[in-house]
This record gives C-alpha cells, structure tokens and sequence, in this order.
C-alpha cells in the first residue's frame, strides 16, 4: 500500500535544529529570551512595517488587535463571510458586531464592491482577510476607510511573502495579523504577529499580551489582558524560517504553477486563479471547487481521495452558517450565495512545503480518478 500524502508537511531543514539547540544551551527558553525580539523586527521589517509584536498564534493577533483599537459595545466590523472563525469570534468576544459581505466567485476573496453598501453610522472598522494565495483589493477598502474613517484591520495570517501591487501584504491600513500555524509558508508550531506603524498601538498591544502589566510596577493592573507571550523556542523556529521565505515562496508557486498545469481542462473543476491586475497567486494552498454538475459535494470528493491515500481538507464554513453565532441572535438573515456555495464545493488538497513532484503527481492522478 502506498504511503498517506498529507494535506500538509512543514520542511525544516534550515537552522531551525541550530537555533533551538541554542534556546536550550543558554537557557532562554520563556518568552524573555533574544529570539522574540529578533523575530519581531526581522519580521516587521520584510513586511514593511516599523513594529512587530510577536503572540502565542494567529488567532489571538486578532483579538489584541481588535481590543487594541478599542473596539466594542455598539461598534461594527465589516468582514468577510468566508473565512475562519477566528475573525467574527475576536469582533463577537469584544462586544462589537460582525457585519458580513460574501466572497468573489474568482478569487475567493472578499467581494470588496459589497462593503460600501454595508456602512452605517456604527461602522468603526473593516477586517480585511486575504484568503488562500490571492489578496484582497485593497485599493478600494482604502479609499472607503479614508472616506468614512475607519480603521483597517488586515488579517494576512496566509500572505507570507504575496504582494499587492507590489508593497507587502500586512503593510496596509492601521494594524495587521499573522499566523505561524505549521501549514503557513513560515511556521513556529504555533505563533502569531502583530504589525503596525503606530507605536502607541505596538505599546498597546505589548502590553495586552502581557496581561496588562503596569511598567512601573509589576503585578498592578488597570486593565485586563491575556497572556499572549510568545515563546523563545518559537521564535527561534521563525527566524530560522523566516531566512528562506523567498525560497518557500518559489517553492508554492512552482508548487501552483505544477499543479495548474496538470490540472488544467479537468472537466467539474475550478482551478485557482493565476493572477489578478494587482498579484500573482502565492499559492498558501491549491484549493479547489466542484462544479455544481460533478454529482457530489466537496466532504464526498475528500472521502473518496482520503480512500486513495490523498489528504485534504474543507474550505472554510461561512460565519452566517455557524450555530454558535446563531445561538446568539446574528446574521438571522444573512444569505452570502457564493460563500455558501464554494463552502460545500470546496475543498484543497496537499499542498505543504515538503510535497515532492512525485507525491503531485500522484495527487493528480487521484483527483481525476474520483472525477471520472
């Protein structure tokens, strides 16, 4: 029997070995230790940004990021439909509202054309979430939080080296997110970022990290925070990944490219897109969406490719659909057609770093066997 092809497998082969081995030698394994600091600004400035505060993952990025903006009672996020939970949970948990718009039937994306016509007077902010290789247009969201005055929260948890017309996605708007989850083109384990040009915002955001701490004596609070903090260890791993983005970025997009090129013509399939006018797909993951004739939905193609020995996984469930945020009174009439649609027709499959052109290759043969 073959071996199982999983839907992702980190490489680290750089000096992830030597700088761990370094934490361990001196000690420095807390959060306290030189490898946050570096990473942080390491990692600020490829993404273009004067502040870098590193956090335990991507998912609590977004919550410091939203708390420090102040966020909350009687306040609403424009955000997309189509994305992870993490987004709509940081707004909901802040005591804001989530307000929605469906994703573009091309890119995925949010269909930035729809959140002008979602603005009201509580409007306070749009998070802004790049989805799977391609970015938001961000021209348009820029021009309309300058009109009206919000704040942009850009959450590039899967943008790790893309551009958008040719500056670095996280540079824009006030404050922006990542995640170091394993299947990221740079991982920790766990981890997160959270970058901005303001140093007050960075301030802030150390502090909430860190419970809130008062600098001049510790164990006094004014306010509550969490406990963020990343550690030594993880930083070490992203440095280490961090010196060979380019190389991983090369490595997904010739990974995308193969993948197009094999793929191409498969009748019941949409591919990703290559390009748009303002980015080259970066490939985080090649997903894939079943044309409404294939007879089967996306869970049936991942059981049929999982009996081939072919990992893979869902795409993301809209916010709308979700019980938990329907147990709590929202989105009761929302309907996002297109985010419903791709959410029950698609689905990716294996795409990590240390997919080898064999292990494509047979991935391939897999998809069309199902398709057949």
């Amino acid at each position: 029997m073959m071996d199982f092809i999983p839907v992702n497998e980190p490489l680290l082969d750089g000096n992830e070995e030597k700088y761990l081995t370094e934490c361990i030698r001196s000690g420095w394994i807390s959060s306290e230790g030189p490898f946050v600091r570096q990473f942080e600004e390491q990692f600020a400035a490829r993404m273009g940004r004067e502040y870098g505060v590193a956090v335990c993952n991507g998912s609590v990025a977004l919550d410091a990021a939203v708390a420090a903006l102040n966020l909350g009672q009687g306040d609403e996020v424009i955000l997309p439909a189509f994305t992870i939970i993490s987004c709509a949970a940081a707004v909901v948990r802040a005591g804001a509202t989530p307000v929605l718009v469906d994703c573009d039937a091309a890119t995925w994306n949010m269909d930035a054309a729809q959140v002008e016509t979602r603005i009201t007077s509580r409007t306070r902010a749009i998070m802004v979430v790049h989805i799977f290789g391609l970015p938001v247009d961000m021209a348009p969201l820029l021009a309309l939080a300058e009109k009206h005055g919000l704040k942009i929260i850009e959450d590039a948890a899967q943008m790790h080296g893309q551009t958008y017309c040719g500056k670095p996605c996280g540079s824009f708007g006030d404050i922006s997110t990542f995640s170091f989850y394993p299947n990221k083109h740079i991982t920790t384990g766990e981890g997160g970022m959270i970058l901005t040009d303001d140093p007050e915002l960075a301030a802030r955001c150390r502090s909430l990290r860190n419970l809130c701490f008062k600098p001049e004596q510790r164990f006094i609070h004014d306010e509550l925070g969490w406990n963020f903090r990343m550690t030594n260890l993880q930083a070490a791993l992203g440095v280490a990944q961090l010196e060979r983005l380019d190389d991983f970025v090369l490595r997904k997009r010739r990974m995308g490219e193969r993948y197009t090129a094999l793929l191409h013509g498969t009748p019941g399939l949409q591919l990703p897109l290559a390009k748009t006018a303002y980015a080259d797909n970066i490939y985080w993951v090649f997903g894939l969406v079943l044309d409404d004739k294939a007879g089967f939905d996306a869970r049936e193609a991942m059981e049929r490719l999982g009996k081939l020995g072919i990992g893979s996984r869902p795409f993301f469930w809209p916010m709308h659909e979700q019980p938990v945020f329907r147990k709590m009174g929202l989105f009761a009439d929302d309907h996002h057609p297109v985010a419903e649609r791709i959410a029950r027709r698609g689905f990716y499959i294996p795409s990590g770093m240390a997919l080898t052109t064999g292990q494509l290759e047979r991935v391939v043969a897999a998809v069309k066997d199902i398709l057949r």
